[in-house]
């Protein structure tokens, strides 16, 4: 059976990394965006020329109509769903609680959490035998910010990651039972343009000396982390959370 995996947030980091290390292990890959297609088509292209199949799909994972469409491509293109990674997600400047406006509050709560259980409903009603299915895997990109709370930077990134922690947990017992497998990574202090979104391009590097390993991690070591959660090496694993952060 051909393996169809679809990564949120596939165009840069460790989305990037993730799709490129998944074409390589015989995966056809979709490489969702949300506004950047140059990234995803290069990673698209990448795949393509190592002999993989690959494509480039748009959406706003906390836009569920943009969501829908975005399965029905990729149902479409590549075949039934198999695997799913919900990586897309945002930090923002940062700031204190205390001067936290709503309207950051609810961006970053309909993109991290609710796009993710949004995508994670979708990949279920084509894997769970349930429904039809065959079984699948599913991997939450958490982070380690979810067990640090991230203080006077943004603690409502690291809630919303604990939102995640707790959404792999109940969903990984729900679907248990139906051929899905459901687990998270939480990746530490990695070098990827995230940081730069949150307006600290260096955070990664300066905080890197308060890492036990005394260094940063790459997205390609993330990478192997979900792909090993995605693999049949980690058949009875599910409702892990794997903690990929140097010792943070």
């Amino acid at each position: 059976m051909d393996q169809v995996l679809l990564i949120t947030g596939g165009g840069r980091g460790i989305g990037a990394a993730t799709a490129l290390l998944a074409a390589q292990r015989g995966y056809a890959v979709a490489v969702n965006y949300a506004s950047n297609s140059l990234a995803a088509d290069e990673v698209v292209r990448a795949i393509r020329a190592g002999g993989g199949t690959a494509m480039a799909v748009q959406a706003d994972v906390g836009d569920e109509a943009q969501v829908l469409a975005m399965f029905e491509k990729v149902d479409a293109r590549l075949g039934r769903l198999t695997a799913l990674v919900n990586n897309a997600g945002v930090v923002d400047v940062q700031a204190r609680v205390d001067e936290m406006s709503v309207a950051r509050l609810e961006r970053m709560f309909r993109i991290n959490v609710i796009g993710s259980f949004i995508c994670a409903r979708e990949a279920v009603r084509r894997m769970s035998t349930r429904h039809g299915g065959s079984g699948g895997a599913i991997v939450n990109v958490s982070s380690a910010a979810a067990r640090l709370g991230s203080p006077g930077q943004y603690v409502d990134y690291a809630a919303s990651k604990g939102a995640i922690d707790t959404f792999t947990i109940g969903l990984a017992k729900e679907v248990a039972a139906e051929g899905i497998r459901v687990n998270a990574v939480r990746p530490g202090l990695i070098d990827t343009e995230i940081h730069a979104s949150g307006g600290m391009p260096d955070r990664a590097f300066e905080l890197a000396p308060t890492v036990p390993m005394q260094r940063t991690g790459s997205a390609e070591e993330i990478a192997g982390a979900i792909l090993w959660l995605l693999s049949a090496e980690a058949s009875y694993t599910t409702m892990a959370l794997l903690d990929v952060a140097g010792g943070r």
